[in-house]
C-alpha cells in the first residue's frame, strides 16, 4: 500500500516532532547534561514513533475497510496489516 499525504498527515506530523525530540536528545548527551532529563525525552520520542506507526496502520485499515465496502479489492490483506501491527507491538 502506498503511502498517500490524506493517510499519514497525522504520523507526519508525529514523526517530524520525534525528530526534533531525538535533536534535542542528541544535544543533552553531546553537551553532558542530566541523564533523567535525557531519557525522559528519549522516552517521549520512542512513544511519538509507536504512535505514527499505529495511526500508519490504523489509517491503512481504514482505507482497506472502504475498499472493501466499494466491492474492491484491497491493497492489502487483513492478515498483512496485521502482521505489520504485530511488527510495532
Amino acid at each position: 500500500m502506498k503511502l498517500r499525504p490524506e493517510m499519514t498527515g497525522e504520523a507526519l506530523t508525529r514523526l517530524k516532532r520525534a525528530r526534533g525530540q531525538l535533536n534535542a536528545v542528541i544535544e543533552m548527551m553531546e553537551n553532558g547534561q542530566d541523564c533523567r532529563e535525557a531519557l525522559t525525552q528519549l522516552a517521549a520520542v520512542s512513544k511519538a514513533i509507536d504512535r505514527a506507526g499505529y495511526k500508519i496502520i490504523a489509517s491503512g485499515m481504514r482505507h482497506c475497510s472502504a475498499a472493501r465496502d466499494r466491492g474492491e479489492q484491497p491493497e492489502m490483506t487483513e492478515e498483512e496489516l496485521e502482521k505489520l501491527f504485530l511488527a510495532l507491538a
